[in-house]
C-alpha cells in the first residue's frame, strides 16, 4: 500500500486536563501517514485521483485547533475519523503530541493505527 505523509503539522489548541491547559492554547504537533492507492493518480497525473493532502491539512488542523479535547487520545482518534472522510485513505497511522509538556523531555503524546474495516 502507498502511503501519503503529512509531517509536523503545527495546531494551536486547547488540551489538557489542567486549569491552565484549558484557559490558553498550546502547541500540537501532528503527524499523519495515509495509506492509499497511488497507482492511478500517478497514471492520470490527476488531483481528482489523489488523496488531497492540503485539504486534508487543512481539516485536520481546524479540528485539533476548535475541539479542545481534554487527552490526546481523544484527539488523535478524532484525526483519525476524519482522515477516513477521504475514500482514497484505507489506513492510518496519527501521531499527536504535546512539544514541552513534561519537563526535560521535547514532547509528549500517542500514535494511534486504524483501518477503515474498524
Amino acid at each position: 500500500m502507498d502511503k501519503v505523509i503529512i509531517k509536523d503539522l503545527l495546531a494551536r489548541g486547547i488540551i489538557g486536563v489542567n486549569d491552565w491547559e484549558r484557559k490558553r492554547a498550546q502547541d500540537i504537533l501532528i503527524n499523519l501517514t495515509l495509506f492509499t492507492d497511488t497507482k492511478r493518480a500517478g497514471e492520470t497525473d490527476n488531483l481528482e485521483d489523489c488523496v488531497n493532502y492540503s485539504t486534508m491539512s487543512k481539516k485536520i488542523q481546524a479540528h485539533a485547533e476548535s475541539v479542545a479535547r481534554l487527552t490526546v487520545e481523544a484527539l488523535a482518534n478524532d484525526l483519525a475519523k476524519i482522515c477516513f472522510e477521504d475514500k482514497g485513505v484505507q489506513r492510518v497511522v496519527v501521531r499527536v503530541e504535546k512539544p514541552g509538556a513534561v519537563r526535560f523531555a521535547d514532547s509528549v503524546g500517542v500514535e494511534i493505527e486504524r483501518s477503515r474495516d474498524e
